[in-house]
């Protein structure tokens, strides 16, 4: 038995308590030793939450407008009474998303959520081109989501796509000169689509979209942008973006999972991967009406009616991102941020950082042991040990990416949590420094 004050073999490296069976939920750090993420309850026990870019909680007023609509009875599709009253609510919601996202109303397509979003977007938008007689290129920014890539990557590996991958600068920008050049090599008759994210949801860079849109329209090829990570950060209006086609997601900004939309300019045309009613433009099946209505509240609470986070909003993320990048520097000189500097090509809630002899997967175990919860970079990646597509894009070595960790805010982050990130990290980076690389 272990003398007293002592830790044994199987213990948790951040709280003693044995794991001589480990218990579900403990995780092994890169050094072997174990730290047990399971000791607290996140009812029960304060915590703090900074990865509202993998999802945002759900607001009470969000939560009641659903409830509300979920008791909503009957088809929108149906003529009969229950069926009409069911399709004005599902357009008053569809009406005022629309009107959040600078669209017409009958360019909003409604969606199981982000994923499905950017497939329809990339496929239909690329079988369309390619019946209109455009030729097989892809033009895809590197650093992309995932959904974005490996739909890109199926249209390549089954249905005869080339695609061009478009360098990012260590900032994670696109440059317009490299996508002008890219469209000059490729030939602008041989292009499909050009697919990008307007923010990116790892180190929060924001893109010139409007000044890409603009390169691509000339040269007659129509934009995908990916604003999934955008919404609720920065001004998202699609008529002034120049997108053709443009993905968003509600569980981003506080609504469901599971809902999204996808906008469809009213001269662009998409070919469906959902065949079996022809509901909307491009999308068959049953609408969902609460979660239609969800996404609106939403939207209305995190965007507003001039299509802009509210300023007060906006100011108090950037002072909190702010106070955490400037007390992360203080803790750990060594750590680096990563992606543009705060300012106007940031997204106000994101700060990412990587920790030089660290894991990040190390400090994710270690904070959320000390109640924090954090990421080391897309939630769609999470447990895949492999280092971020998107650093090694902006072109960091193996051993420098391993150590990011992604902290991302929304208007509703406290003080407090911050205040308990920073108190916890000390001990975190030491651990997780000490544990060293795997």
């Amino acid at each position: 038995m272990p003398r007293r004050g002592r830790r044994s073999a199987s213990a948790c490296s951040s709280c003693s308590r044995s794991l001589a069976s480990p218990i579900p939920g403990s995780s092994r750090l890169a050094d072997g030793s174990r730290t047990c993420s399971t000791r607290r309850d996140p009812v029960t026990e304060p915590r703090a939450y900074l990865d509202h870019a993998a999802t945002s909680p759900m607001s009470a007023e969000v939560a009641a407008a659903y409830l509300e609509a979920l008791q909503v009875v009957g088809n929108p599709a149906s003529t009969h009474g229950h069926g009409q009253r069911a399709s004005e609510t599902l357009e008053e919601a569809r009406a005022e998303i629309a009107a959040a996202l600078g669209c017409d109303h009958a360019e909003l397509i409604l969606t199981a959520g982000g994923t499905e979003s950017v497939n329809l977007g990339i496929k239909g938008l690329y079988w369309a081109r390619r019946r209109a007689g455009a030729g097989p290129v892809i033009l895809v920014a590197e650093g992309e989501h995932h959904a974005t890539v490996e739909a890109a990557e199926w249209l390549r590996d089954t249905q005869g796509a080339r695609l061009v991958w478009l360098p990012i600068d260590g900032a994670g920008r696109l440059t317009p000169d490299t996508l002008r050049s890219a469209i000059a090599a490729a030939g602008p008759d041989q292009v499909a689509l050009l697919s990008f994210l307007w923010v990116n949801n790892e180190v929060g860079t924001i893109q010139p979209v409007a000044e890409l849109c603009g390169i691509a329209a000339d040269a007659g090829i129509p934009s995908h942008v990916d604003a999934v990570a955008a919404l609720g950060q920065v001004p998202v209006d699609f008529a002034r973006s120049g997108a053709a086609v443009l993905s968003v997601s509600a569980h981003k900004i506080g609504g469901p999972v599971g809902v999204g939309a996808l906008v469809l300019g009213r001269r662009t045309t998409v070919d469906p991967i959902l065949h079996g009613g022809t509901q909307q433009r491009g999308r068959s099946g049953t609408q969902d009406v609460a979660g239609a209505v969800a996404f609106a509240a939403a939207m209305r609470r995190a965007v507003g009616s001039d299509r802009h986070p509210t300023t007060a909003h906006t100011a108090a993320v950037t002072t909190l991102r702010d106070t955490l990048i400037a007390g992360i520097r203080s803790i750990d000189p060594e750590a680096v941020l990563r992606g543009p500097a705060p300012g106007p090509e940031r997204a106000p809630g994101n700060a990412h950082f990587t920790f030089p002899g660290c894991q990040g997967d190390s400090l994710v175990f270690l904070l959320d042991a000390a109640g924090v919860s954090v990421s080391v970079g897309s939630a769609c990646q999470a447990g895949v040990a492999e280092t971020s597509h998107v650093l090694r894009a902006m072109g960091l070595p193996e051993d420098d990416a391993a150590g990011a960790l992604r902290f991302t805010l929304s208007a509703d982050t406290r003080a407090e949590e911050i205040e308990r990130l920073l108190a916890a990290l000390p001990d975190a980076i030491a651990r997780a420094r000490s544990a060293g690389l795997a």
